[in-house]
């Protein structure tokens, strides 16, 4: 398998989705350079058998590459519990997250149908959300539940809760920052079972029974905005996950919207500065509708074809040699940079060097930044 066709959905076969799975699962592989592999060597089984020579060439000897038993094992711990194994292209794949930097190539789901649902908007806010923000959360998801939309959040305390539980009728999705099966915070079983019973979904990037550690959060709120529409923030405070979750819809090119809040509330802190900052301001759920309007698909897609191969780039480009390995990584160091403005100051093949890239990336040398930047690792 090539390519993923923008237009029509495919299935993967078991071979390969064991083959997808052992990829994303392998050591220094994450969703972006997975999407690099996928377009080096066209296919995941193909990839597979590069991974060695490749992190050789980038100066590491042993690469981990996930072993078949693992992943037929993650498979089976999937069907034992329910849930499934849904990869980019497949029908119930969210379809505005295959349009964010670095989508997920797997997704670990267990619920209903919903996630194909191109009407869903994010909800997020303070885990010691106050009574009258919690309403607030609670009318907005009923109300847009109540036009057609789907509602997603993190399944956290507070304003996440609030509107899940009032998104129940109308379907609601709960994304997770560990495995699918590691439920956090504990005491949410009752309305993630609610969840499930009424044909909404969990929804996770991580292995079967991964516990969520602190960066696993930021990750968890990028799938939050990316299958979205857009975010709608309340009672945020300063500093919170929620203006991360802001900060990767902005990224994303998704709509966010802002509740005001009481300027002597340190909760509102975030809200109200993201106002201040552009966000549009909103009071009810008649307010984003307006702002939406008909709209059914985020502004401006990041990309589209992720898989698909560059027509512009040579058949056959020349191997990297040891002189393109040597100017990358002078050019590189400890600070971020811009990767188009690398591949323009090298001027070399932009494929050869980003085969030089992975090469670095498998042997646990390059470091990934939001915004296309990467660095070497000191």
């Amino acid at each position: 398998m090539s390519a993923i066709p923008e237009e029509a959905p495919v299935e993967l076969s078991y071979a390969e989705r064991v083959a997808w799975l052992r990829l994303i699962r392998s050591e220094n592989i994450g969703p972006a350079t997975f999407r690099d592999l996928m377009k080096f060597a066209g296919t995941a089984e193909r990839a597979l058998e590069r991974l060695p020579d490749l992190a050789r060439k980038g100066g590491k000897k042993n690469n981990r590459i996930c072993p078949v038993s693992d992943a037929e094992a993650e498979l089976e711990a999937h069907e034992k519990s329910g849930a499934r194994l849904v990869a980019m292209g497949e029908a119930d794949y969210p379809p505005h997250l295959k349009h964010i930097d670095g989508p997920p190539p797997l997704l670990s789901v267990k619920g209903g149908g919903l996630l194909g649902e191109p009407r869903m908007l994010a909800i997020v806010g303070a885990r010691n959300a106050s009574l009258s923000g919690r309403k607030l959360a609670g009318n907005f998801a009923r109300d847009l539940g109540d036009h057609g939309f789907a509602i997603s959040s993190g399944l956290a305390r507070g304003i996440d809760a609030a509107a899940h539980e009032a998104a129940l009728a109308s379907g609601t999705v709960a994304v997770f920052a560990g495995g699918i099966d590691v439920l956090y915070p504990p005491e949410h079983g009752r309305l993630l079972s609610a969840i499930i019973d009424t044909g909404g979904n969990v929804v996770s990037e991580m292995p079967f029974g991964w516990k969520p550690r602190g960066r696993d959060f930021p990750r968890r709120n990028r799938l939050i905005s990316g299958m979205s529409l857009g975010v709608i923030v309340i009672e945020a405070a300063r500093a919170s996950g929620s203006l991360h979750t802001a900060r990767y819809a902005l990224e994303q090119n998704r709509d966010i919207f802002a509740v005001p809040g009481s300027p002597l509330d340190p909760r509102s802190e975030g809200a109200n500065g993201l106002i201040r900052q552009g966000a549009e301001l909103v009071r009810s759920a008649e307010d984003v509708l307006e702002s939406l309007g008909s709209r059914l698909e985020p502004v401006r897609p990041i990309r589209s074809g992720l898989f698909e191969a560059d027509d512009a780039r040579p058949a056959n480009p020349a191997a990297p040699n040891d002189g393109l390995r040597n100017s990358v990584l002078e050019a590189l160091g400890p600070t971020p940079v811009d990767l188009d403005e690398l591949i323009r100051f090298l001027g070399e093949d932009a494929r050869s060097v980003h085969i030089v890239l992975l090469e670095l990336e498998l042997a646990g040398k390059l470091e990934r930044h939001r915004g296309n930047k990467i660095s070497l690792l000191m």
